[in-house]
């Protein structure tokens, strides 16, 4: 397990981005696959284009929402400051980034589906990232007497719950990559909603920095609001006609 807080943060960099160039790359392959011009085409910029903003703003904003003290301490110094990622945020905020950028173009074909195995890919090699960085990464759990807890270098069994989301995350994509559903769009809405409920159930393994209503994290309200507000939309889709289906 790396100590060193430099070294650390380098190798959590260098794993997010190979995680990102990994999955844009599964991506591209996707798209071209299903005959769509591939990622460069017209319409398809437009969407990457959205795609990036939308998780770049959205990574941010959930990091902050569940660091309210980092948020207050950039707005007390006046100074801008470049804060830590939520995945969460990422995937949420890419969503909104993509539905806008899809009114804005004309566009009403379904385009979640392509994205599934590529963010699962992307999400698990960025996890292992996190876990070789330890206790210099936020997404370590609580500790555990289980005899897989893992020490990350302070003495503790902690619970080693990037793992936990590798061993989750990456069957879910497989498994929403191959299967038949009915409805253009199911298997992205499908695949964010699970992983909302997972990030949900995962975070009381791990500790609160700022505690919220109920003892929750910030990062599991944002999942709660998400998946009230992310839900109909789900089941009209899963109840929808495949002729009828929109994105």
């Amino acid at each position: 397990m790396i100590t060193d807080a430099t070294t650390a943060a380098w190798v959590h960099t260098a794993f997010a981005y190979a995680g990102m160039a990994v999955g844009a790359a599964l991506w591209r392959r996707a798209m071209r696959q299903q005959q769509r011009g591939g990622a460069l085409a017209p319409g398809n910029f437009g969407l990457l284009v959205g795609l990036l903003i939308g998780a770049a703003i959205g990574n941010k904003l959930v990091f902050l929402i569940e660091r309210p003290d980092v948020a207050l301490t950039m707005w007390r110094g006046g100074a801008l400051m470049f804060p830590g990622q939520s995945i969460v945020g990422g995937l949420l905020g890419g969503l909104i980034g993509v539905e806008i950028a899809k009114k804005l173009t004309g566009q009403t074909r379904s385009t979640g589906d392509a994205m599934v195995l590529p963010i699962a890919i992307g999400l698990c090699i960025g996890r292992v990232g996190c876990f070789l960085a330890g206790l210099h990464d936020d997404t370590y759990g609580l500790p555990t007497s289980l005899p897989w807890g893992v020490d990350f270098g302070d003495g503790v069994a902690r619970h080693p719950t990037q793992l936990y989301e590798i061993a989750v995350v990456l069957p879910l994509g497989l498994a929403l990559h191959r299967a038949r559903l009915p409805t253009p769009g199911l298997a992205f809405k499908l695949f964010l909603s699970a992983y909302l409920l997972w990030r949900f159930a995962v975070e009381f393994l791990k500790p609160v920095p700022v505690a919220y209503p109920l003892g929750l994290s910030g990062i599991q309200w944002t999942c709660l609001v998400a998946l009230a507000t992310y839900t109909p939309l789900v089941l009209r889709a899963w109840r929808r006609p495949p002729r009828l289906a929109t994105p």
